[in-house]
Order: C-alpha cells, then sequence, then structure tokens
C-alpha cells in the first residue's frame, strides 16, 4: 500500500460526544441555595440551565384552588430548569441545603455554543419527558402500596450508599405520588413492619429485602 493509498483508505478520528454536564461543569456558576429556598419561581423567564451538585430540588406547580402537584426531585449530578417556552411552567426550591450550577442561556450563545445548547436542551427535553411519562404510569397504574415501593427504589437507585438520605419530606412524598400523607405513613410502616425496608431515622431508609420491595412496586 502507498502512503496515497493509506490516506485514501484512513477514516477520519470521530469528534469526541458531545457532555453537557462537562461543559456546565466548566463554565457554570456555583450558587448556594437554603432548605426550603426558591431558586426560581413559576413563570419566570426560563433563560437559565441548572444541575444539581449536591442535594436535592424539587419542582412543582401551584395551583388556584391551592393544591400544588409535584413535578420532579432532581437529585446531584441532574439538570432541569430546561423549558421550550421562554418562562417556567413550575417553581423549583431547595428540600435540602443545596448547590447548583447555573449558566445563562446568554453565556452560551456568548461563547459560540449555539449548537451545544440546543442539544443539551433536547437532551434535558428527552429525560424530563421520559420521567414525566414514568411519573404518570405510576400515578395511572400503580395502587398505594405500589407507587411508594417504587419511590423507595427510585431513591436508592441514585444513592451512592445502602443508607439512603430521604431529602424527601412524607408531605411531598404523599404529592408526588398522588397520595395523602396518612396513606403514604401508614404504607411505610407496613413496610417496616414486615423487615422489607427499615428506617433508622426518619430521614434515612435501608432496603432489607430487595426481591419482596421490586415485587411489590412491579404489583
Amino acid at each position: 500500500m502507498t502512503l496515497t493509498d493509506w490516506f485514501h483508505d484512513a477514516k477520519p478520528p470521530r469528534p469526541a460526544p458531545f457532555d453537557g454536564q462537562d461543559l456546565l461543569s466548566r463554565i457554570g456558576v456555583p450558587m448556594a441555595f437554603a432548605k426550603d429556598e426558591e431558586i426560581y419561581g413559576q413563570g419566570e423567564t426560563a433563560d437559565r440551565i441548572y444541575r444539581v451538585v449536591s442535594g436535592v430540588v424539587r419542582t412543582s406547580r401551584f395551583m388556584a384552588d391551592g393544591r400544588r402537584p409535584i413535578g420532579a426531585f432532581y437529585h446531584a449530578g441532574e439538570i432541569f430548569g430546561v423549558e421550550q417556552d421562554d418562562r417556567h411552567e413550575m417553581a423549583a426550591e431547595a428540600l435540602s441545603n443545596c448547590v447548583v450550577l447555573v449558566l445563562s442561556r446568554e453565556a452560551f450563545l456568548a461563547a459560540g455554543l449555539e449548537k451545544e445548547l440546543q442539544t443539551l436542551v433536547w437532551e434535558a427535553t428527552l429525560r424530563d419527558l421520559e420521567s414525566a411519562r414514568e411519573h404518570l404510569a405510576l400515578l395511572v397504574r400503580k395502587n398505594a402500596r405500589e407507587r411508594v415501593a417504587s419511590f423507595l427504589l427510585g431513591l436508592e437507585a441514585k444513592a451512592d450508599d445502602d443508607l439512603v438520605d430521604l431529602a424527601v419530606g412524607r408531605q411531598d412524598m404523599a404529592d408526588y405520588l398522588g397520595l395523602t400523607i396518612e396513606t403514604v405513613s401508614r404504607m411505610i410502616t407496613q413496610l417496616q413492619s414486615a423487615k422489607i425496608v427499615e428506617f433508622p431515622t426518619y430521614r434515612q431508609f435501608r432496603v432489607r429485602n430487595r426481591h419482596l420491595l421490586e415485587g411489590m412496586a412491579a404489583g
């Protein structure tokens, strides 16, 4: 093979895949929020993108009749605040003391990263849509015990240790699962009595029988 043939046959190197997380880490501004502090309000201009560094963030929508359905909980490493329109449909609040990376959309454009911004928005939108689909399926298809079991399994999957910190309070859990706080507390008591889940403290739990918990979550 001649040198000319080698250059002709050689494949160009593939470009590195886009990593929105890395981009936010490099140019995002870290901001601290105290427990229960608002990060952005419902109806405010959606001109920034956020990523949780530590803590847990809750998004919720306040209704005219006083109800407050919860959209999602975001944990370390997860991106939130991405909207298709120019306003936030939900408010975001810190469930615990949080550190959040914040990056304005203008900063993307000023750095010549319009394409990267579009990719980041698209990927985050797909994740939020999938999360919303799973949430709707949970509310429509599962009973109270199955909802609570699914929720605890989801939290454990995101934890780094078998002892899971539960930043989400009983009322938040009830609002997210479409249940009353009394029902949530009763389901948790039943799981503890059956030695399926252990709560050493009010805000920490450990799964003791994964097989049974997964069976309950599946229905």
